[in-house]
């Protein structure tokens, strides 16, 4: 048999299966048989034998099949108010790719002419786009929606003479902008979701505004610092400011005026950051009736599904034969396998919760580490799941790791908000390997990067990355 990954996988996970069940006699039958079907999972997930998705129906179905888990209560996390979330937001990114909205935005930034001036504000330009887009819209879409726009600049501006190099570090650049940004809000990335998720679950609520507060200092550090590595590598290439202007002037030439479904799309996703980030500032200014209100009638989930109605309810003018500015064909083209992944997982989280696992895991951790060294744990928590996402999708790494460090947390008797926070960032900033997130996957199959260029300039990023993180954890702890 030829050996692809997917075979190593088959092989590979009922083997690591049967040695955690041989290994962990001494725990009780429900979290030996929980560990059993995660080590599954996670071989599975490493190796994409079968779609991210179902391999986390495929964990839940065992723990069903193997009586540790209720079929009429074990895929209730499908109708979870996060998944609504999820599936409002990408129809939100649907209609900004459908009508063009984020050509639009990436062209303005792109015609100032601060930006024109040399390859690397070229790179600052399209990288913030990418940074700011992630915070409000998927990475992954982010990425997919600016791909198209940013190889042809990089085929304009990259000249072949000294490598694809340029283009390589220009396209890993945005790959990464996405990434950091989607850490700032907690719609931006998946694993943000699961651990405010998981925080609720242990009395632990954080609002939108909350989240934002805690996280922008962390990825406005680390986008920082990312564009400070990529203009040491950006600044030896050539560049030809006339070419630029030609492509943009020609491209301005298709964009000149608003289409009503660019308005349509716009005006529905200001109302949704509006109403987002309300409940949040009514708690600021101590208007506790307001913030109750809006927490209860304008959740997270609530508004995205509401701001996904009217983009199907609202007709972008005449040129839609009276349909709305979504339509049904736009349902079908969005993230599927994320979101089930999503619900899925959340069900197999929760297993190694309740089956008392996460403790488990979590008093032999302290027995290795010193609870009162609180860097050190810190930092080698931050480490190991940032190393753990290389391997393995970011989602699936929170979904798996998140409950197992609040079990640690709460065996040493620490906080759960700041450390959660840290784990949940660390998730997203995997910049190493196409498997560790989806703006690394969509880059890398532009055939303009190679592993070695990737695995080379993230290895450095990730490092800061570790380090940035474990600082502002550690400074929101002491204070």
């Amino acid at each position: 048999m030829h050996l692809t990954r997917r075979n190593i996988g088959l092989i590979v996970a009922p083997v690591l299966a049967l040695a955690v069940w041989w290994l962990t006699p001494v725990l009780t039958y429900e979290a030996r048989t929980v560990a059993t079907i995660m080590a599954f999972c996670l071989v599975f997930w490493m190796t994409e034998v079968i779609p991210l998705s179902m391999t986390a129906f495929l964990g839940v179905l065992l723990a069903v099949m193997l009586g540790i888990a209720e079929i009429a209560t074990a895929f209730q996390n499908l109708g979870h108010p996060i998944i609504l979330l999820f599936i409002g937001s990408f129809l939100l990114a649907r209609s900004m790719t459908r009508h063009g909205l984020d050509k639009r935005i990436a062209l303005f930034i792109l015609s100032r002419p601060f930006f024109q001036k040399s390859l690397f504000r070229l790179f600052l330009g399209f990288s913030f786009i990418s940074f700011l887009l992630s915070m409000w819209v998927s990475n992954s879409v982010t990425v997919a929606m600016l791909l198209p726009l940013m190889l042809g600049v990089t085929q304009l501006v990259c000249q072949p003479e000294q490598g694809r190099n340029s283009a390589a570090f220009f396209l890993l650049g945005i790959a990464y902008s996405a990434s950091i940004g989607g850490i700032s809000t907690i719609i931006g990335s998946p694993p943000n979701l699961i651990g405010v998720n998981y925080l609720a679950q242990q009395g632990v609520i954080v609002d939108f505004l909350q989240w934002m507060l805690l996280a922008l200092p962390i990825s406005i550090s680390m986008y920082g610092l990312m564009v400070l590595y990529m203009r040491y590598f950006l600044s030896k290439s050539s560049y030809d400011q006339a070419v630029v202007q030609a492509y943009v002037a020609e491209h301005q030439q298709q964009h000149q005026k608003l289409k009503q479904g660019e308005k349509v799309t716009m005006g529905v996703f200001l109302v949704a950051v509006i109403l987002w980030l309300a409940p949040g500032v009514f708690n600021l200014l101590g208007l506790e009736e307001a913030y109750t209100f809006m927490s209860t009638y304008f959740a997270e989930s609530t508004v995205a599904v509401l701001a996904a109605l009217l983009l199907f309810l609202i007709p972008p003018g005449q040129e839609n034969n009276g349909e709305g500015t979504l339509t049904a064909e736009d349902l079908v083209k969005i993230d599927w396998d994320t979101i089930l992944l999503f619900g899925g997982g959340m069900a197999l989280g929760q297993l190694v919760v309740t089956s008392g696992l996460a403790d488990v895991i979590g008093r032999s951790i302290t027995t290795v580490i010193d609870p009162e060294n609180q860097v050190l744990l810190v930092f080698v928590l931050i480490t190991l799941v940032l190393l753990l996402t290389e391997v393995s999708s970011n989602t699936a790494i929170a979904i798996t790791f998140v409950p197992i460090i609040i079990g640690v947390l709460q065996g040493l008797d620490l906080p759960l908000l700041y450390p959660v926070l840290g784990v949940v960032v660390a998730c997203s900033l995997a910049f190493m390997l196409p498997v560790a997130t989806p703006p690394n996957a969509i880059v890398y199959g532009s055939k303009q990067v190679s592993i070695g260029e990737m695995a080379r300039t993230g290895l450095v990023l990730n490092l800061f990355g570790a380090v940035i993180t474990t600082v502002w954890v550690l400074v929101y702890m002491s204070l």
